[in-house]
């Protein structure tokens, strides 16, 4: 019972960071502060809801499956947001004064 409210707590803190991320995109002035809002936020958010659903898990095979997910999604959030800030900053579109 108990820990059914922690991972239910996990996983709305999460959402929240998830949706203070979006907030972000959507207000922060240029693309790398929208960027790192993005990345910076969703990335916690999504540690947050992996711990937390793998706090209510039923085996060790879906928690790794889970930490896997976790794994892969936080790597191609970097990469991408790399991609997208370098390419902003060869074309120049990362101006503050667009």
């Amino acid at each position: 019972m108990l820990l059914d409210w922690i991972a239910a707590s996990l996983i709305a803190i999460g959402a929240v960071f998830f949706v203070a991320g979006t907030v972000g995109l959507l207000r922060f002035p240029d693309i790398y502060c929208r960027l790192h809002a993005l990345t910076k936020a969703d990335g916690l958010g999504l540690a947050l809801v992996a711990f937390g659903v793998a706090l209510l898990a039923d085996s060790a095979g879906e928690v790794f499956r889970i930490l896997l997910i976790w794994f892969f999604v936080a790597l191609a959030s970097a990469t991408c947001g790399h991609l997208i800030a370098r390419y902003a900053r060869q074309s120049g579109e990362g101006d503050a004064h667009d």
